[in-house]
């Protein structure tokens, strides 16, 4: 991802910022500018609570150069408490654990670096309830 990239997208991957369509008042993750129900503008800023519970997951044994680190690892679609449903890595848990329906919440966490010495990108990834 290029440093622009990066810097545009800050807000979404490290606080779960979306939008909420003033029209229809479906929540939208990852930002849009048109709402996908009603295809109005949908510009004003939601911030998600961050808790949700597993829809479905898979484990990752032959991880991409970048993930090699945490291999193997638990990737998830979480569904999230106000309704959109996104994809990220599990943290804090080992895969046998991991159940559908199991309650989780985001957590800012390194992702990959860029090489050696290369940038390090930070972003949301998921882990058991701690209550």
């Amino acid at each position: 991802m290029s440093l622009p990239a990066v810097w545009r997208t800050r807000k979404q991957r490290y606080a779960l910022m979306g939008e909420i369509c003033k029209k229809c008042g479906v929540k939208i993750f990852p930002p849009r500018d048109v709402c996908p129900e009603c295809s109005k503008p949908a510009q004003t800023p939601y911030s998600f609570s961050g808790k949700g519970v597993v829809y479905s997951f898979a484990t990752v044994y032959q991880a991409p150069e970048e993930f090699e680190e945490y291999a193997p690892y638990t990737v998830a679609i979480v569904k999230l408490e106000e309704g959109p449903m996104v994809t990220a890595q599990l943290t804090d848990v080992d895969p046998e654990e991991v159940k559908i329906g199991m309650p989780v919440e985001m957590v800012t966490r390194k992702l990959y670096e860029e090489g050696k010495g290369g940038v390090i990108h930070y972003g949301y990834k998921f882990r058991p309830c701690i209550e």
